[in-house]
């Protein structure tokens, strides 16, 4: 079974995601700021990411540089999700280790949409 992390601040976003998340037979851990959200990293095997533009603790860049760093033998995939639809903001997000975007709110169709397009779901 893959596990996914949704580190975001909303508990709305992450009981929704986590829904769909369910749906596609992911096993779901949450944070809702960035030092939980980390230590979830270090300490268990993560195959995803849904990280939250604005998460509480550090910027986006600090924290996918210090997931880059934290010495873990399995970098999970990074799925940036924002409000802002700001090409140069997600530019940074992939520049600093983002591997796709998500565009929030988002609907079922096009989050499990995201997923799929990037492998992990079956």
């Amino acid at each position: 079974m893959k596990r996914c992390l949704i580190a975001d601040q909303s508990e709305i976003i992450r009981k929704v995601a986590r829904h769909y998340l369910e749906k596609l037979s992911f096993e779901v851990l949450e944070a809702d700021s960035a030092d939980p959200a980390l230590g979830l990293c270090r300490d268990k095997t993560i195959d995803a990411v849904i990280l939250d533009a604005r998460l509480p603790g550090k910027t986006t860049v600090e924290f996918l540089s210090a997931l880059r760093f934290a010495g873990t033998a399995h970098r999970p995939l990074i799925i940036y999700a924002t409000t802002e639809n700001d090409p140069s903001d997600i530019s940074r997000a992939f520049a600093a280790g983002a591997d796709t975007y998500l565009m929030k709110p988002f609907d079922e169709g096009s989050f499990v949409e995201t997923i799929s397009n990037t492998g992990l779901a079956a």
